[in-house]
């Protein structure tokens, strides 16, 4: 691990950050990554599904399922609970996370937070040893906790972003941070597939759910683990509201920052409006790497170790990406980089929807060209983001940003999950995520991005 970490770390050294602190905040995303990879891209929506079937009375191992399930009394079918699960922890994170967010920029103590939201979510992924037989509800529950526990964690995480460089350096410092993570989950599922594939057995369903649980797992214990290397090497980097706030509880102290923030914030409406995009075109992002697996598996009919090789292929490729557009974005400005590929995610959910049915070669190819402009336009889009805070409220703001970002999206695996519903194929649901890729794009581009970081009292890089 380490002769993979270090060569990332050849930046500049800024005032007041270390590159033992940095190589911390990098490993933070090789911990978390464990999480968006091996258990929401690849294994959860299956699993869950498919537990989910088992309560709707479907038989383990059919083709098809058209059970419906009632939580809470609600007909759900079973395809779609996955999806409104994931719109609805999204729903929840827009109540928590900025005020975890507030919480953070008034605290002198944000690694103690940052512990907190992971062990919390890292134990209820390890939790879903328990969720056997029918127990689709326990796993929806424990999702919800992991989920939201996850979006929090990062929201801290990022709040660190803004003290490790200067403006013309956090591209590259985001970009890395990326790459690493993508080695990091790349390497658990590498593990989980040498161990789905030497322990399955041909034509035993339930041994197949089995190893899927237990790599869900796997993520929690990988979590958990490397979150103590970051806690380690990161230091505090306290706001003057966390030194000077009169000592009073931090936690009611953030309520009302928050609040301040909400009727402040019309002051920077370009930076409203770059979230706004951000939450558009991310949420489609967000929703093709979350539901790609159940896509994979309940209309193209893949085999699930298809679909473990080909997003192992997206995250080595992702490593690759992040640091090619993290180049690119130096020579042509990041702004104008994530707007290039989210052009290139418009070509892909049109190629998804024409892929054929149980051909896995074309399905990999398509997984490739995914893993080139993922992490780039996600790590651009977080540093951009950060250009765009005011100094002091970067978990505030990263606490809106986060509602959007690595994992918890909402109105893609709704509408996904909608158009499923009334027309059980997900084909159809597919083509409803243009539109946030195509929306994101023009939102984006009518952005001025200079004018923007000047209003928010920061200094522009030299390109955008």
């Amino acid at each position: 691990m380490a002769d993979t970490v270090t060569p990332a770390v050849a930046e500049p050294a800024q005032p007041g950050s270390t590159r033992r602190e940095r190589t911390g905040w990098y490993l933070y995303d090789w911990a978390n990554s464990a999480f968006q990879t091996t258990v929401i891209t690849v294994f959860l929506g299956p699993f869950l599904t498919t537990v989910t079937e088992l309560a709707a009375g479907c038989e383990l191992g059919a083709d098809s399922c058209d059970g419906v399930v009632h939580p809470l009394g609600i007909r759900v079918a079973a395809g779609s609970y996955y999806p409104y699960l994931i719109s609805l922890s999204v729903f929840l994170t827009v109540f928590v996370l900025p005020v975890v967010g507030a919480v953070a920029d008034r605290s002198a103590h944000k690694k103690r937070l940052l512990a907190a939201a992971a062990f919390t979510g890292a134990g209820a992924t390890i939790a879903f040893a328990f969720v056997t037989g029918e127990r689709y509800l326990l796993g929806g529950a424990l999702f919800l906790i992991a989920n939201i526990s996850f979006g929090a964690a990062v929201v801290v995480y990022n709040s660190f972003l803004p003290q490790l460089g200067g403006p013309d350096e956090r591209d590259g410092i985001s970009s890395r941070g990326w790459a690493i993570g993508y080695l990091g989950g790349g390497l658990l599922l590498a593990l989980n597939l040498v161990a789905v594939t030497a322990l399955s057995e041909e034509g035993n369903a339930q041994r197949t759910l089995d190893l899927a649980r237990w790599s869900i797992v796997s993520a929690g214990v990988w979590w958990a683990a490397f979150t103590l290397l970051p806690l380690r090497w990161l230091r505090e980097h306290p706001t003057a509201a966390a030194l000077h706030g009169g000592g009073g509880n931090v936690l009611t102290d953030g309520f009302r920052q928050l609040g301040r923030t909400l009727r402040e914030v019309k002051a920077y409406p370009l930076t409203l409006f770059f979230l706004l995009a951000f939450l558009v075109f991310n949420d489609g992002i967000q929703t093709v790497i979350t539901l790609a697996s159940q896509y994979g598996t309940e209309e193209l009919r893949l085999e699930q170790s298809t679909l473990i090789v080909t997003i192992l292929l997206v995250q080595f490729l992702a490593f690759g990406g992040a640091l090619a557009l993290g180049a690119l974005a130096k020579r042509i400005g990041a702004w104008k980089t994530v707007l290039l590929s989210l052009v290139l995610w418009t070509g892909v959910i049109i190629a998804a929807f024409r892929l054929p049915a149980e051909a896995p070669v074309p399905f990999m190819i398509l997984g490739g060209c995914i893993g080139l402009v993922l992490g780039g336009s996600q790590a651009l889009s977080r540093s951009l983001f950060s250009q765009l805070i005011p100094a002091g409220k970067e978990g505030e703001y990263y606490g809106f940003y986060e509602i959007s970002d690595k994992g918890t999206s909402w109105l893609g695996p709704l509408a996904f999950g909608l158009v499923f519903q009334l027309t059980s194929s997900y084909r159809v649901g597919l083509v409803s995520l243009l539109i946030f890729f195509v929306v994101g794009f023009a939102l984006l581009a009518a952005v001025p991005m200079r004018r923007a970081i000047i209003a928010a009292g920061n200094t522009p890089p030299r390109v955008l």
